[in-house]
């Protein structure tokens, strides 16, 4: 795929029967779709103040006001970068990229159509002017479920949806880069009386400030937290349970696969909820609308969504995957090419990428994939059939050459 750019909150779907690298090295795939969902933004603290005047709010409610198209800070804002709000793998080292173009030998002969779904009118307009040829014009309808039509750089039909349920379905493959950890979440705290959620609510002493408060008796989001659950406080994301699901269910009937890379934990961490505003931490009531909002994701809960229809692979720590997708090897032949100051730049991005104490531990890669894939045939064999070699799963295994 050509683009370079990642939203926090963005879902890459590829359809494919075989594949391809487009110009800038990432991988997309052919005859098929691609899809990009984003989340609008948050509203000002005083329309907040206004709505939760009479009855505290869930916190998942901060983050899903995101999706209100008149103020949201997703939709009308370019937050990304270093004149943003916070900087992703892809802007940090070419290598990120990279590291998947050695899938060109297997992309190279396929026919793509991108599809991407996106409600923000910034970034939607900013991934065009990325992704498109400027010679061919844009064919926009604003009253279709397709509201936008181009072409790559590279020669690709792309169209723009704001729906998922508009992208056909197909043998797609679909890369979540930064996505699942902006979605709402419900936050609990394990009290003598059972769980209570945690609410927003105005500080009665500052009336235009904002407060976490436990809810008085059970909440409907409660039936979400697992029962043998040992954790004093924990976050759920509904949201998420439901896309993995539809996911689960795509690649269950059509094949494919999905990675899922973020930050996250295996079911073991606590209050992650958390603000970025200027590169720097922002506390999450303060100036609501005017940061990004966080949460680490809870692989533990996306297996368990996924369990039945797809098998699931992960989560592995970045440091891991990328070094089993070859990018030291990568970064030698990147160093051999440079001049002193490009080196010095690569190996700091590497250093950013690899550092356990950086992003190397922090973030992670989740797969899901049909059960064959991992087992062998969907079908019994007869007695004489040899059990099938599985190949292994890029990334997920060590590197061997051969």
């Amino acid at each position: 795929m050509g683009l370079r750019r990642k939203s926090p909150v963005g879902i890459w779907k590829y359809e494919f029967s075989t594949w391809r690298v487009d110009c800038v090295g990432i991988a997309s795939a052919s005859n098929g779709s691609m899809f990009w969902v984003f989340f609008s933004g948050m509203e000002c603290l005083g329309l907040y103040c206004f709505r939760i005047k009479h009855c505290p709010c869930s916190v998942s409610w901060i983050s899903l006001s995101a999706q209100q198209s008149h103020l949201g800070y997703y939709v009308y804002r370019d937050m990304l970068g270093e004149k943003g709000d916070f900087i992703t793998s892809p802007e940090i080292s070419q290598i990120f990229g990279e590291v998947f173009s050695q899938l060109g030998s297997v992309l190279k002969n396929c026919d793509i159509s991108i599809h991407l779904v996106e409600v923000s009118r910034k970034l939607s307009e900013i991934q065009a002017l990325t992704l498109t040829e400027e010679k061919i014009p844009l064919e926009r309808n604003a009253g279709s479920p397709v509201y936008m039509k181009g072409v790559t750089k590279s020669g690709i039909p792309i169209s723009w949806y704001r729906d998922l349920h508009d992208v056909p379905k197909g043998h797609s493959f679909y890369l979540a880069h930064e996505f699942f950890d902006v979605l709402p979440v419900h936050k609990f705290q394990k009290t003598p009386q059972g769980w209570r959620e945690v609410f927003i609510d105005i500080d009665p002493q500052v009336s235009d400030k904002l407060r976490f408060v436990l809810a008085p008796c059970v909440t409907p989001a409660e039936v979400f937290i697992q029962r043998d659950e040992m954790r004093d406080h924990v976050e759920v994301c509904p949201e998420a349970g439901i896309i993995v699901q539809e996911l689960s269910q795509r690649i269950a009937l059509t094949g494919g696969a999905a990675l899922i890379a973020d930050y996250g934990h295996d079911g073991t961490k606590t209050d992650t909820f958390r603000g970025f505003c200027g590169h720097k931490l922002h506390d999450v009531l303060t100036a609501p609308g005017t940061a990004d909002l966080t949460a680490d994701v809870d692989f533990s809960y996306l297996r368990r969504m996924a369990e039945g229809q797809v098998a699931s692979l992960g989560p592995i720590k970045q440091q891991m995957f990328l070094k089993n997708m070859g990018i030291d090897v990568r970064l030698k032949v990147l160093l051999d090419k440079s001049d002193e100051p490009a080196r010095q730049q690569l190996l700091q991005g590497y250093d950013m990428l690899m550092n356990p104490k950086k992003m190397g531990e922090r973030f992670n890669f989740f797969a899901l994939l049909p059960h064959q894939r991992l087992h062998g045939r969907s079908h019994p064999m007869n007695a004489c059939q040899s059990k099938p070699s599985v190949s292994p799963v890029a990334g997920f295994g060590e590197l061997a050459w051969r």
